[in-house]
């Protein structure tokens, strides 16, 4: 194929690239069948499907690829398949969002029609899926805190992968779930086992928290058995805390007393 004129319009130049890169996937396909090579490994020599490779190996000419057993004759379709060639190259890969576009230049046919011509491009011209964004430091924590069974398939492998590149956080994410038993199933009694597996292993954040647990050793054991919360009592304390905020430098302790008073 003739290469566009320099002053192409930049849609054209784009759907003649892919059809460009039809006509030279369909010719090496062919010649590396003709050398008698199969056609999973074709498959994995050019990143592609197996079944892409089997409908490039199938087409006599790339032209069928474009054209003729798309459609099985002329379509209603026909004179909006080069916009269509160029908004795939752009990257818009959405049948209804591809229909719409049509019905705007002129388009009457169903939307049936573009849905399956769009499935056919995508079956033969899958586009890369994007790169994955590597987990922040937020996701990794969400997750080794979260329970297991909360987590979705890709989580779960995300977090394996990341404790499996780092032995020291495995260790963390081990001992903060074991924490989280006691917490769930009010274990408090088997706390000092705990800290004692935590102080075994390396770990100098997990340490400090372990010296503070240490030095009020019984109220955090009777926190994590009995079923009793001081909730209510904090509630009320940051319910005084505000009270004595808003009248900072403006009244004395009479005056923060009955308000107090009053607001219960």
């Amino acid at each position: 194929m003739a290469e566009p004129a320099p002053d192409a319009p930049a849609g054209q130049r784009r759907s003649d690239r892919l059809s460009d890169r039809v006509r030279n996937q369909q010719a090496s396909v062919h010649d590396l069948l003709g050398q008698g090579i199969p056609l999973r490994v074709i498959a994995r020599q050019f990143g592609l499907a197996r079944n892409t490779v089997r409908r490039l190996a199938h087409a006599a000419t790339a032209h069928e690829l474009l054209v003729g057993r798309w459609t099985g004759g002329t379509s209603i379709l026909d004179p909006y398949k080069p916009y269509l060639h160029q908004r795939w190259s752009e990257g818009l890969i959405s049948a209804r969002r591809l229909f719409e576009e049509l019905r705007e230049r002129g388009y009457e046919g169903g939307e049936s029609v573009v849905k399956e011509y769009v499935r056919k491009l995508r079956e033969a011209f899958p586009h890369d899926d994007p790169p994955r964004r590597n987990p922040s430091v937020r996701d990794v924590t969400s997750w080794i805190t979260r329970h297991p069974d909360r987590l979705n398939d890709d989580q779960a492998q995300q977090l394996k992968a990341v404790l499996a590149r780092c032995p020291e956080l495995e260790q963390t994410a081990q001992h903060i779930r074991a924490f989280a038993e006691l917490m769930n199933n009010r274990q408090g009694r088997h706390l000092d086992q705990w800290i004692d597996r935590v102080q075994s292993d390396d770990l100098p954040a997990l340490h400090s928290f372990v010296n503070g647990t240490c030095q009020d050793f019984d109220a955090v054991v009777a926190g994590l058995s009995l079923r009793f919360s001081s909730g209510a009592v904090e509630g009320h304390n940051n319910k005084i805390k505000m009270l004595k905020r808003q009248m900072f430098g403006v009244a004395n302790f009479d005056l923060l007393r009955k308000r107090v008073l009053l607001a219960t």
